[in-house]
């Protein structure tokens, strides 16, 4: 299953002050705590500090019960965020993840859209560790089945549901907090294009941020922006798209890794998809 900190501040106050972390289940509390010891170091004027941490398990590849993640190590990913092209696959928190039986990790893409004359972007980040062979499709072919496990072993023995995703949209578009709340739903619809569907044991989170509207603490009153709720279908269908291509971003970048105790995972063979994809 998944989980994600920071979830009851963020219902009652809309807002976000701090980075979205992802990483593995063992090391949440503490990449939580990294998050708030980078305010600390930087002078963030937050008097405290509740902020997002999400993981997904990675038990099966990684040694996980050793804790390799350490607070330096979290606090030199923060350090080395940038921005432009973020790295998919094998990397980050989506280092040890299974998607479909195939490598899964981390991945990205985004859609532009235009209302009222604007062009806005919505951006969705991936960390895929979910869902069965026989359900993955590529744009409604199934090529999950195409690709069985007589031609690309499987690391299970038995098919089985369980397992998690995180999405995390992002987009420049003015938005509430409940409309990004509605926004955040909509991965939902992404992930079922691919072949999820929230099976029991699979902690399916999401969650939705708008940079359009800055909030100062110090304000008693703040003047925001929000887009029209009836100009917000493009926005949806963007961030089904994007969850969507996302997922699919992070089978295509993964490679094939062996883990732990010589555990395999294989990666999703480029040749065999575009044969599935041809038929």
């Amino acid at each position: 299953c998944g989980e994600m900190t920071g979830m009851a501040w963020l219902a009652e106050q809309g807002l976000l002050g701090a980075p979205i972390c992802i990483t593995n289940t063992y090391s949440t509390g503490l990449v939580r705590d990294a998050i708030c010891a980078l305010a600390v170091r930087e002078g963030a004027t937050q008097p405290f500090h509740l902020p997002v941490a999400a993981e997904t398990y990675d038990g099966w590849l990684s040694e996980s019960e050793r804790f390799p993640v350490s607070t330096a190590l979290a606090l030199a990913a923060l350090d080395s965020a940038t921005s432009g092209p973020i790295a998919e696959g094998n990397v980050g928190g989506g280092t040890g993840m299974i998607c479909h039986e195939f490598k899964g990790g981390t991945g990205t893409a985004s859609r532009q859209v235009v209302e009222a004359g604007a062009t806005y972007t919505v951006g969705a980040l991936v960390q895929a560790n979910y869902g069965s062979r026989s359900h993955l499709r590529v744009d409604g072919v199934p090529v999950g089945r195409a690709i069985g496990p007589d031609r690309v072993p499987s690391h299970r023995t038995m098919p089985r549901e369980a397992g998690s995703i995180i999405v995390v949209l992002a987009t420049d578009a003015p938005l509430l907090p409940i409309q990004c709340q509605r926004l955040a739903r909509r991965a939902t619809t992404g992930l079922a294009w691919v072949g999820g569907h929230g099976a029991n044991g699979s902690g399916d989170l999401f969650i939705a941020f708008s940079t359009a509207n800055r909030i100062r603490q110090a304000d008693a009153v703040s003047a925001v922006q929000m887009l029209a709720p009836s100009a917000m279908s493009s926005l949806f269908l963007a961030a089904a798209e994007a969850t969507e291509e996302a997922i699919l971003n992070a089978l295509c970048a993964a490679p094939t890794m062996t883990g732990r105790d010589g555990r395999t995972v294989y990666a999703l063979p480029h040749d065999l998809l575009l044969a599935a994809m041809q038929r």
